[in-house]
């Protein structure tokens, strides 16, 4: 399930948890409510605190560690990914739309339908979104609502962070004194509020991609995608409504098979 944590994203994984405690270190050494309340004895607040700092590394790391959904054989694998065995292909309903299953020509597997081959990574990611560089690793069947997951905590955690840094900014006399006394909690503050900003953009970007039950990948590249280019630019083979597209990805815990949504007659449900 995990991959090898000293592996090539090793430097990346430990700037992230040195960066997530450094943070945490500066907002409790300088005057702000978190070290208030902690000298008061009012320790609520900064245990939680903590505490969600510690699920958001730990999040991070279960992303980045697990298993996107690597297709790693033509065989069990194929046959597990689309839930049903060779006997059981006539089954799926015949359709207009053209559909020739592709071999890859880097891992030389049979590609399941929504899967790509990622260059980082050297594998077939089954439903593949994006390859995330701070991440290092995929995003994909398997890990994208624990990517989600991630995000949301780690968005409360950079505004409570955010609020409890300006909470510190004490007074001066001249701008220089001021500079010299909060200048690590005003640098504190930039880093946060751009965390701030570029998590809350890729929450609600993603978030409004998977009400449409679609991907990264397929969004930005539906032209080049064998079975999303003969669609209209409006038309996603796997849309089944807002409501089941949300129920779908964060509830459903099944293999899905898209192989059998994609054929599907109108709008009948699977």
């Amino acid at each position: 399930m995990f991959k090898n944590v000293f592996g090539s994203g090793f430097i990346v994984r430990t700037a992230h948890v040195i960066l997530a405690w450094v943070i945490t270190l500066i907002l409790f050494l300088h005057d702000t409510d978190l070290r208030k309340q902690e000298e008061r004895g009012e320790l609520i607040q900064p245990v939680l605190f903590v505490l969600l700092v510690l699920v958001s590394v730990l999040l991070y790391f279960a992303v980045s560690l697990m298993d996107p959904g690597f297709v790693l054989s033509d065989g069990s694998d194929l046959q597990f990914t689309l839930g049903i065995a060779e006997e059981t292909q006539d089954m799926i309903p015949p359709t207009t739309k053209s559909l020739r299953q592709r071999r890859c020509g880097h891992c030389l597997l049979q590609q399941p339908m929504r899967s790509k081959h990622c260059q980082t990574c050297q594998h077939c990611v089954r439903r593949y979104d994006h390859h995330c560089p701070w991440m290092e690793n995929c995003v994909g069947e398997r890990n994208h609502r624990w990517f989600l997951l991630y995000l949301a905590v780690q968005l409360l955690v950079l505004l409570w962070g955010l609020q409890m840094a300006w909470s510190g900014f004490t007074t001066a006399p001249t701008w220089q004194l001021w500079l010299r006394g909060n200048g690590v909690l005003l640098g504190t503050v930039a880093v946060v509020a751009v965390l701030s900003l570029t998590v809350l953009l890729l929450l609600g970007s993603h978030l409004y991609l998977v009400s449409l039950n679609t991907t990264t990948w397929e969004f930005m590249s539906r032209h080049r995608i064998s079975y999303l280019k003969h669609c209209g630019a409006d038309e996603n083979p796997f849309d089944r409504g807002t409501l089941r597209n949300l129920w779908g990805f964060f509830c459903n815990w099944g293999t899905i098979v898209w192989e059998q949504v994609y054929f599907r007659e109108g709008n009948d449900p699977i």
